[in-house]
């Protein structure tokens, strides 16, 4: 009892000095709880939304299954409206009705302005059933009735001011549609992002399928007292299940879920990971907290020990410090997670995935995973100060409080962190020379874990060098201010160390991922500079759709254009001489110009001969696991045509990035052995200007698709900004979520500065009595903080730019064989973190420069 009190009395003498490490178990723990309480809300909006869009019994075809939500052919599967018929005489049946629907569509307005989502999600297209009822109601108009009438979801009205009797146009395999809107229909649960249009059922079989009598799927409503599983059995039995998938409600909502659960959890985890960085940042600002107050009572603690506490009740009053500081940060940590979670999908609302507050899904796992991690955490890393102070003797009670224990890092601490960080860069260099990148990939892990580990040990006895020589530079110009601020920071190496440590993980990640980023830009740059033989690509600015039949005619119809080549891609089953059955492999159908638009080294044979009569190629790596060679013969099965024997004509290379492994063909071949209404659509289109003529017909070309927001024509430059353009999104997102990081980091600096100040109010007194002005003092003060925020940057940078180095030999196996480093980036983060040390010491060296002389010279 007596140690909790000492404990409280203490924790709340000193609450000022535990605020900011509050701070960062604060934004650790709301990090962690608005990641789970975020992804348990898009779950439990997808789950409702699934639930409610499901038939009690659906019936689809099994070819449905394999080509996804976006089969190349533009056409979903379908399957004829007798089953319908079938499927209503089965036992158990209430109402059966077919239905149609469609995700590769686009729909533009009047003004050829895209409506579909901006944020990824899907613009589904089908016809109103009864079934939409069960999530839908018509708040507006009435449904379609005919060809020219069609419905939108109110989501997608009010995004883009749409009203009745305005105009949309439906962009589809089997052509355009014009409609106007006749109703608007609102959701009765949350919609994440999808943009829904619908029409009456024969303008959608004949729009979205080409045909009429057809439908995508079966929706079964269950009689009264049927349960699904019981309707299930029942339409199996009268269905031909060899030919239809047939799945109940929660096994189509199951469906749905998986297919969506993978982007959840890549989003999850991804942002957890995240969280654990800054819980490990939060570790050394603890350390840090706890270190200096311990040093700060240590006449205190000597005169505990010397009226009869021991040191286990000296180690338990800190101990118990820190788990007060960890339960206090957690619960206030818990409920900030779940304003981070309403803040992030308000977030997403804006762009363009909608999430409603009223779904928000806080479960009860999440506070306890918040609590626990957070005072485990805390104590955890309170441990060593705890301990440290159990060791603090009786006569330490005769010395001067705050006096530095340690002044100079151990031998032993020095040759760990050492062998530690030579063990990574072993690693390191091993991943380096690794022959695949999936064993390399293994070494680089351990190898960024050990030179972490070891740079964060061996940081004291790196910060008596690094800091004099960062000093020597900057600190020298301002004299003995500048002299004083150096020794500040060498007063005690390990507590620079940490803080410098602290900052320097955040920033590792930073020049990483930068150096990987800009070295897989100007690989791809230089790999497109010498294979990309075409002017000008042409392909979708959304996933899911393809490039239409026509889109491609008005491509074709360009001025000033030598060729254009379609390119399609297509499933295949291939046998090889030795009789072996490769199953799904993925072929490139593609005119012979293609040889030209891409320039790809051969092995054996010439890539043009592929191109030729019944004639392929493959890839290099392929040729030689099957044993193939130029002359050998194919038999391949094309996915909805005939089988072909096709001649091997040629063996690429694979020693690039572009097309890597890939199987080319004549789409002339293609066309010979596929049905036309199951061809494929363009995956992506080249032309190639005549000399001379490249602006007139880049112009040219954008005109012809002007009526085709869905499409982008680029020309090579244009095509490399986007790879550019898409690499630096994916950076500056994990740049943010690195942010807190290094917010956290940064508190680490500041708590460290004002704990140091605490520390020296006598001397600061005394220095101040001297002649020491208030502006020198404060300038002093910031001055150490720049040396040990410059301290932490060199090493982290340094560090990182060695991982991100290694990294790319790995990413050379694959193609990508250009190391680049981003000085501007390194250097403008190095100089940046000279200002992170100024604004850090902004409030410490304001209240240093307040202080009253007499009183601080007569703190004891």
């Amino acid at each position: 009892m007596t140690v909790l009190k000492t404990s409280m009395r203490n924790f709340f003498a000193h609450k000022g000095r535990m605020a900011l490490s509050a701070v960062a178990v604060v934004l650790s723990v709301a990090f962690v709880c608005g990641t789970l309480v975020f992804s348990d809300t898009m779950s439990t909006t997808f789950d409702k939304l699934f639930a409610a869009t499901s038939a009690d019994v659906t019936v689809t075809p099994k070819s449905a299954e394999d080509a996804g939500d976006a089969p190349r052919s533009g056409k979903p599967e379908s399957m004829p409206a007798s089953v319908v018929q079938e499927a209503r005489k089965a036992e158990g049946v209430k109402s059966a009705e077919g239905a149609v629907m469609s995700q590769s569509v686009t729909v533009v307005d009047s003004e050829n302005k895209n409506m579909g989502p901006t944020s990824g999600g899907p613009t589904i297209a089908g016809n109103w059933t009864h079934n939409d009822l069960r999530s839908m109601d018509i708040t507006s108009g009435h449904s379609p009735r005919g060809p020219t009438e069609m419905m939108i979801d109110a989501d997608t009205a009010d995004k883009h001011d749409l009203k009745i009797g305005d105009s949309l146009r439906t962009i589809a395999a089997t052509g355009d549609h014009t409609a106007k809107i006749s109703g608007i229909a609102t959701f009765k649960v949350t919609n994440p992002g999808a943009a829904i249009v619908y029409f009456d059922t024969p303008t959608a079989q004949r729009e979205l399928l080409g045909t009429t009598g057809r439908f995508t799927h079966v929706n079964l409503t269950a009689a009264a007292g049927v349960s699904d599983t019981e309707l299930k059995q029942g339409v199996t039995a009268a269905l031909d299940k060899g030919t239809y998938d047939i799945k109940t409600q929660k096994e189509s909502a199951d469906d749905n879920r998986k297919s969506v659960s993978g982007f959840l959890d890549v989003m999850k985890y991804a942002m957890l990971g995240f969280a654990g960085i800054a819980f490990l940042v939060g570790i050394f600002l603890i350390i840090n907290t706890f270190s200096m107050l311990v040093a700060q009572r240590t006449r205190e603690i000597g005169l505990m020990r010397a009226i009869g506490s021991s040191r286990k009740q000296v180690n338990r009053s800190v101990l118990v410090e820190a788990l007060l500081l960890g339960v206090f940060g957690s619960i206030l940590g818990v409920g900030a997670g779940v304003g981070l979670a309403v803040g992030l999908m308000k977030l997403m609302s804006g762009m363009g995935m909608e999430l409603s507050t009223g779904d928000l899904t806080v479960a009860w796992t999440t506070p306890v995973i918040g609590m626990v991690l957070g005072v485990v955490v805390t104590v955890l890393a309170a441990y060593l100060p705890a301990r440290r102070a159990g060791k603090v003797s009786p006569m330490a009670a005769l010395r001067d409080a705050g006096t530095p224990a340690d002044g100079r890092a151990g031998a032993l601490r020095a040759a760990i962190g050492l062998v530690l960080t030579g063990a990574g860069g072993f690693l390191l260099y091993t991943a380096s020379q690794a022959d695949k990148a999936s064993e390399g990939s293994l070494f680089l892990g351990g190898g960024v874990v050990l030179t972490l580990i070891g740079f964060v040990v061996v940081g004291p006895v790196l910060a008596s060098g690094v800091v004099r020589v960062i000093s020597a530079v900057l600190l020298r110009a301002f004299g003995p201010v500048g002299r004083m601020a150096e020794r500040n920071a060498l007063r005690n190496p390990r507590r620079t160390g940490a803080t410098g440590a602290a900052l320097m993980i955040g920033l590792a990640l930073v020049a990483c991922l930068s150096v990987v980023g800009s070295s897989m830009v100007a690989s791809a740059t230089d790999e497109l500079d010498k294979s990309v033989g075409a002017d000008f690509i042409v392909q979708p600015t959304q996933p899911g759709i393809s490039i239409t039949q026509k889109a491609a005619d008005a491509l074709g119809k360009a001025e000033h254009i030598s060729h254009i080549t379609r390119y399609k891609q297509i499933n295949a089953d291939l046998t090889t001489p030795a009789g072996k059955t490769v199953d799904g492999v993925g072929m490139s159908a593609a005119d012979p110009t293609y040889a030209k638009d891409l320039r790809r080294e051969t092995t054996a044979g010439t890539l043009s001969a592929a191109y030729g009569k019944n004639a392929m190629s493959v890839g290099e790596d392929f040729a030689k696991k099957h044993g193939l060679k130029v002359g050998d013969e194919l038999k391949v099965a094309f996915e909805h045509g005939r089988s072909a024997q096709l001649k091997l004509a040629a063996i690429t290379s694979d020693d690039g990035s572009v097309d890597n492994g890939a199987m080319y063909t004549n789409i002339t071949t293609l066309e010979k052995y596929v049905p036309a209404d199951r061809m494929p659509q363009n995956d992506i289109m080249f032309a190639s200007a005549d000399k001379g003529q490249q602006d007139a017909a880049y112009q040219s070309l954008k005109d012809s698709l002007a009526k085709y927001p869905q499409y982008k024509v680029m020309d090579q430059s244009d095509f490399k900004q986007t790879l550019k353009d898409q690499v630096g999104q994916m950076l500056n997102m994990v740049y943010g979520l690195l942010g807190l990081a290094i917010i956290v980091a940064i508190l680490g600096v500041v708590n460290t500065l004002a704990l140091s100040v605490v520390e020296r109010t006598r001397e600061i007194g005394l220095m101040r009595a001297i002649g020491l002005s208030r502006r020198q003092l404060r300038r002093m003060i910031r001055m150490e903080s720049v040396v040990i925020a410059l301290f932490g940057a060199l090493l982290g940078l340094g560090l990182g730019m060695g991982w991100g180095a290694t990294a790319q030999k790995l990413l050379a196996l694959e193609g990508l064989k250009v190391l680049e480093i981003p000085w501007p980036t390194i250097i403008a983060v190095f100089v940046g973190s000279a200002f992170v040390g100024l604004f850090a010491a902004l409030v410490p060296a304001f209240r240093a420069g307040r202080m009253n002389v007499l009183n601080a010279i007569a703190t004891e």
